[in-house]
Formats: structure tokens, sequence, C-alpha cells
């Protein structure tokens, strides 16, 4: 999960904004530095926090604290149909899942959690397909986990239970049972991580 500075007025001297932040942490990762706009820094980390752990905060005169939980990864494997959840090392639950067919791939890498919805409406005119073609859709989902700003989520889909574990057959996002959606959703938290294999 990366951080956010917003200073009251407009940076001039970036470097020196960003040499002034101060992470303490009982193993702070390296991370990157990119600016939203002309008063908002964000430092992403490029490993993950450590778990169960204080982290303090400071940039100029400003502190803060906040703790880290438990360390929640989740693994979707595009080849073996599976989604997998450790919790602190520990694999607590493997679940069949279904990722997205060959013309509407889902993306490979580590993302983290972004947001979640109990209930969202898919529009597949949102992503160029529209709704009378034979890939069009317009579904409502529950227990959507956002992954990307650009529409992937992990999510409850009833309507693949039969392929999930065996194939892909979505247009990018991760197919789980309601069930296993449902715990999923009440399992993680925000800036966990996802990653995606084949």
């Amino acid at each position: 999960m990366p951080l956010t500075v917003r200073f009251a007025a407009p940076v001039d001297n970036r470097f020196a904004a960003q040499r002034s932040l101060r992470i303490t942490s009982p193993n702070t990762p390296d991370g990157e530095f990119t600016w939203l706009s002309d008063s908002v820094m964000q430092w992403t980390p490029t490993g993950f926090w450590p778990a169960h752990s204080p982290i303090s905060v400071g940039a100029g005169d400003f502190m803060t604290e906040f703790r880290t939980g438990a360390s929640v990864v989740s693994v979707a494997d595009i080849d073996a149909y599976t989604f997998t959840v450790s919790i602190d090392d520990e694999v607590v639950r493997e679940m069949p899942a279904s990722m997205g067919k060959a013309k509407f791939p889902t993306p490979q890498g580590t993302f983290r959690v972004l947001g979640k919805e109990s209930v969202v409406v898919m529009d597949s005119r949102t992503i160029g397909i529209p709704l009378d073609d034979p890939e069009g859709y317009k579904l409502t989902v529950y227990d959507a986990v956002r992954i990307t700003w650009g529409g992937v989520y992990v999510h409850g889909a009833p309507w693949s239970t039969g392929s999930q574990g065996y194939a892909n057959v979505s247009h990018g996002c991760i197919n789980l049972s309601p069930d296993n959606a449902d715990w999923y959703f009440n399992t993680v938290g925000m800036g966990d991580p996802v990653i995606v294999q084949a």
C-alpha cells in the first residue's frame, strides 16, 4: 500500500520534499516516488510492508503512525485454475477459479487490493464490447475486490462455477464461486497483494 502526502501548497522543490519523508519500521521496503499533482506526493513500496508491525511516517513537521496486520497474500495460478490465499505464510484456502480466456487474458504480475465493493454492475461497453456482440455482457456481481483501475476484479461468478478449476472463461477477471468470493471479500484488506501467474 502506498503512502500519500498532501502538502498545503504546491511544492517547488520536489527533491527536498522527497528527502523529507521519513519511514521507520522493522523492515522498510524499497520504494519509488511519483507526484500525483504539484502538491500530492506518493511513495509506493516495491516490496511488502512487514506484517504485524508498527510503522511511523514523517514529512516535514508532520508525523503519523499505523500498524500493519497479518500478511495476506493471494496467488492466482492461470494454468492451474486456482486462487490460493496464505495468511502469515500458511495456506488457509485454495479455491477453484477461472481467469481470462485467450482473447481477454488476465494480466500477470503483482497487484494490490485497490477497493472492495459488495455490488458492482459490469458492462462490456466500458471495455469497448457492445452489448449486442457475442462477447457482450451486463452483469451484477457480488463481493468484488478490485485489483486494477482498468477493471480487473476478484469476484463471485455463479455462472462460471462449472468452469472454475478447469477452464479460463472470463473477460479478464478472476472468477470464484459465491461462497469463496464472500470468504475472500471478508478476509482481504486494502493494499494486500494479489500475484497473478501462469
